[in-house]
């Protein structure tokens, strides 16, 4: 089974639209609930290098380092990277004290690297710079001053930005400095929050990518199993969506998971949508969900049961 690919705004690099998404690739993470084995992580990370995945979406931080030693520990079992296949991760503040200066993101890329066993990455983004602000990360000595100056020494080609609240990301983008965003929790079956900043990125000709199309999994399953979203608590408006886009996805034969995820794949303005997995049997099930054929009459029915803006996040 094939996935499409596309090329990812002006990094030029061409990408599957579906991307391995390994932020819960830890010894344990308490934000999504569960554990993954070493063994886990290394074997779907060797069974994404088989295709039709070409990109895995990693960070300095994700479990605390585990995550990119786990991929770098397929990268070697696999004998480096296949011919195509993108890996790209995050700068992240030092774990200890926050910092978040230009000495802390050269450490950060040094230890992404190490641990990934590669010698350069082809797009490296700024994580979560919602800890500082927009301010404080443009200014001199900052984060995106020296995320700049790793793209123009050479060591990585292309740049990205990538964090949380809408607002502030999209300050980011209209500096035109970025080649890359990634947004997560904020454009999904029940939450648009993030339409504006997409609009701008992609009419800016940014690669775009979106992650957390589950809003923390109460898009996963239905009836759900969760009251919670983005993971904090969903107004009654979001959780009385989600039940009659369930009910709605049921009637017409059609899991919840696959239209969630389809939301993100088919919205042009979209290149790759990143998704979490933590086997290699849920791999092959995201391949599964996103060819499979939904309805144009589920996808009007869909719109019509969106909860209002009001119980976005709106940030």
């Amino acid at each position: 089974m094939s996935l499409p690919t596309t090329v990812l705004g002006r990094t030029g690099l061409t990408v599957s639209n579906l991307c391995v998404g390994t932020a819960a690739w830890g010894v344990s993470s308490p934000v999504h609930g569960l554990a993954v084995p070493e063994e886990v992580a290394v074997a779907t990370a060797r069974r994404a290098f088989e295709g039709p995945f070409t990109i895995l979406d990693t960070s300095n931080e994700y479990g605390a380092g585990e995550s990119e030693r786990r991929v770098g520990l397929a990268v070697r079992e696999a004998g480096g990277l296949p011919e195509g296949f993108v890996v790209q991760t995050k700068l992240d503040r030092d774990p200890v004290t926050g910092s978040f200066d230009g000495e802390r993101m050269r450490a950060s890329l040094a230890e992404s690297l190490e641990r990934l066993g590669l010698p350069r990455v082809p797009l490296l983004h700024l994580h979560d710079p919602e800890h500082i602000g927009f301010d404080a990360a443009m200014a001199s000595g900052g984060p995106v001053e020296a995320l700049r100056r790793m793209r123009d020494e050479g060591l990585v080609d292309s740049i990205g930005i990538s964090g949380g609240p809408a607002s502030m990301l999209l300050r980011f983008v209209e500096t035109g400095l970025f080649d890359a965003l990634i947004t997560h929790n904020r454009f999904t079956l029940v939450d648009r929050t993030a339409d504006r900043l997409l609009q701008a990125a992609h009419d800016a000709g940014l690669g775009v990518m979106n992650a957390a199309v589950y809003g923390g999994g109460i898009l996963a399953h239905h009836p759900r199993r969760s009251d919670r979203y983005h993971y904090g608590p969903a107004s009654a408006e979001l959780l009385a969506a989600v039940d009659a886009m369930g009910a709605a996805c049921e009637r017409a034969g059609v899991p919840l998971i696959a239209a969630a995820l389809q939301f993100s794949t088919r919205d042009p303005r979209i290149h790759s949508t990143i998704c979490g997995v933590v086997s290699p049997g849920q791999l092959d099930e995201a391949v599964e969900l996103a060819t499979l054929e939904i309805p144009a009459e589920l996808w009007d029915e869909l719109e019509a049961l969106a909860p209002p803006a009001g119980s976005w996040l709106n940030d």
